[in-house]
């Protein structure tokens, strides 16, 4: 007790001392800045001296050059009016230059000129001097005679001589104050460099002594509230315990004959599998009257005799300390069939009459929606693969009457203009030379036909564009081609800059559609004009075909596709090529207002290039 008398409190014992180590801390940061500021206070206003003389000398430089020019522009004007304006600008200029010269060497108030104190610009000036003064002497001379002495040239070649060793030696001293404030720069960031060590190491310090030594005070703070915390609740545990024990066996079986009378589904039974008690939610669900409870546990729960004799064996050997779970289906003594989730609790108690807790749940529900589901499952699995029989189908009927119409291109076109040209080969008469040059001329127009229907053909298939250059090159000579064969005006734009490679499933599809959506505008829409606008950006490949046709309710798109001349199985293959490569097709028309066909595809390119791979 003495001793606790005596302790200080926590604040008096620790954090007046890192109070006092955080102030010398403060303290000596704010000095360091202090110091700091300066430092470049008078290395600022010592810059703005030498930036002034700096300029000051590289002026005399520039005066002297002004100087000389001045003089001889003298020389060359014969006007009275301009020879006085020129003398009157030479003596400002010179008076300017002398006084400068001075003021860079012992000072100027005026010119805000400090006075030098280095001996080496100071020597540099003692032997600029001479020439100074010479120069001085020529213009003056030249300025006391108006410019009109008969010594002009000498005074002028005097003036010149002097003025390339003043401009020389000018420039050293103009570099020597540089290298000066150079130097006092250098010296600045040295004495900064030691200033923020020092800020650096006072941080440090204050880190090790002030900071480190608080958190771990704090911690040993913590730990002790903690521990005083564990205790006491220690104690309220214990008091606790006291004073419910008492009420506990009372409390508990309140507890018990609450959810015996209000759970869902409980019962126990003995050792030998007589009923000890079964709720009532349990009795209404297995349709039990009070007289029937004297059969064994196993005959009320089901009518079955296997699974009467299985739950028997459960009862029998789940004596130990594990719990059972099971899910059976249970047929009750009214007939119906209900499925229990049951867990089979072994019971510890002293009395030796209750062995088993059975506590169910009614899963019959969850067990009927998940047959229904699999069912579903099952329906809707089957219906796809009816889908896509139905698909499939399509599609092969499709392939086959795009062969016939191959077929019939190539028979009812090429096939008649070869057995044309062929009998007009047999009957030409060379010796009637007069009808032999008309069916000559019939042959090369029925020829140019004839390759004409070839090239329509072929570009029906495969373009060789497509597999040599890509979807841009393939598209473009596609419409370029269609253009001349069908003689509507079919455009392309292409608004990206450079080409890109896809994989050549992917080029395929969307050449296929494309040109699908080309013809449906030649064919079924009447359109004469068609463009075609292809885009690529943030690897969306996006192609447009916009035309003015006749256009169609996109309704009918929800119907189910005919193989007839309207043309539905065509746009029925343009939207399984696009699912097919997880593209997307949209389609917008209006009867009269033409039609717009939208192809998107997510690119993974092989390559961007201007056209090659």
């Amino acid at each position: 007790m003495a001793n606790s008398k005596h302790e200080k409190p926590l604040d008096t014992t620790t954090f007046q001392r890192i109070r006092k180590w955080y102030l010398l801390a403060l303290a000596g940061i704010a000095l360091t800045i202090i110091i700091a500021q300066i430092l470049i206070q008078a290395h600022l206003n010592s810059q703005l001296n030498d930036s002034r003389v700096i300029n000051v000398a590289g002026r005399q430089r520039a005066f002297s050059q002004k100087l000389v020019k001045e003089i001889l522009l003298l020389k060359e004007t014969n006007i009275p009016i301009d020879r006085q304006q020129i003398i009157s600008e030479i003596e400002k200029t010179l008076t300017v230059w002398k006084a400068s010269h001075q003021g860079l060497q012992s000072g100027d108030r005026k010119m805000r000129l400090p006075v030098e104190k280095n001996t080496e610009i100071l020597s540099l000036f003692e032997e600029i001097d001479p020439h100074h003064k010479a120069m001085v002497g020529a213009i003056e001379t030249i300025l006391s005679q108006k410019g009109q002495t008969e010594d002009f040239n000498e005074q002028k070649t005097i003036l010149l001589e002097n003025e390339r060793t003043f401009l020389w030696m000018m420039d050293n001293i103009v570099n020597k104050y540089d290298a000066r404030s150079n130097a006092q720069l250098q010296n600045l960031k040295r004495k900064e460099y030691w200033l923020l060590a020092f800020s650096l190491l006072i941080l440090l310090l204050e880190m090790f002594f002030i900071f480190r030594p608080l958190s771990v005070q704090i911690r040993k703070t913590i730990s002790k509230l903690m521990r005083a915390q564990t205790e006491s609740n220690t104690n309220a545990e214990k008091i606790k315990t006291l004073l419910t024990e008492q009420g506990k066996a009372l409390k508990e079986l309140q507890e018990l004959n609450f959810v015996i009378d209000n759970a869902a589904l409980f019962a126990s039974a003995r050792n030998d599998g007589s009923v000890v008690f079964i709720s009532k939610k349990f009795m209404h669900l297995l349709n039990l009257k009070e007289a029937q409870l004297n059969k064994p546990l196993s005959e009320l729960l089901t009518t079955d005799e296997g699974q009467q004799q299985y739950l028997k064996e459960i009862f029998k050997s789940n004596r130990k300390n594990n719990i059972r779970n099971e899910e059976m289906a249970l047929t009750t003594l009214d007939g119906k069939r209900i499925w229990f989730d049951m867990s089979i609790i072994p019971m510890h108690q002293a009395s030796r009459q209750q062995s088993i807790l059975i506590l169910c749940s009614d899963i019959t529900q969850r067990k009927q929606n998940a047959l229904k589901l699999e069912q579903l499952t099952q329906d809707n699995f089957e219906e796809r693969m009816l889908q896509k029989k139905r698909q499939a189908s399509q599609i092969v009927e499709g392939q086959e009457e795009e062969r016939k119409r191959i077929a019939k291109d190539i028979h009812d076109g090429i096939g008649q203009m070869l057995t044309a040209l062929r009998f007009n080969i047999e009957s030409i008469d060379l010796a009637n030379k007069e009808k032999s040059v008309e069916k000559i001329s019939y042959l090369k127009n029925l020829t140019a036909d004839l390759i004409k229907g070839v090239r329509t053909a072929t570009f029906n298939l495969t373009p060789p564009e497509l597999s040599d250059h890509g979807i841009f090159p393939a598209l473009q000579k596609m419409t370029v081609e269609l253009s001349k064969l069908t003689g509507k005006t079919i455009l392309f734009e292409n608004k990206s800059d450079t080409n890109i490679r896809l994989d050549s499933l992917a080029e395929t599809n969307i050449y296929r559609v494309t040109q699908e959506a080309v013809n449906n505008a030649i064919k079924y829409a009447q359109a004469n004009y068609i463009l075609v606008t292809i885009n690529f950006k943030e690897a969306i490949l996006s192609i447009v075909i916009d035309d003015d046709g006749k256009g169609f309710d996109t309704n009918i798109l929800n119907d189910v596709p005919k193989n007839n001349s309207e043309g539905g199985m065509g746009l029925f293959f343009m939207k399984e090529r696009i699912s097919y490569i997880n593209g997307r097709l949209f389609i917008h028309s209006e009867p009269g207002k033409g039609t717009r066909v939208t192809i998107n595809y997510k690119s993974e390119q092989k390559t961007i290039s201007n056209g090659t791979e």
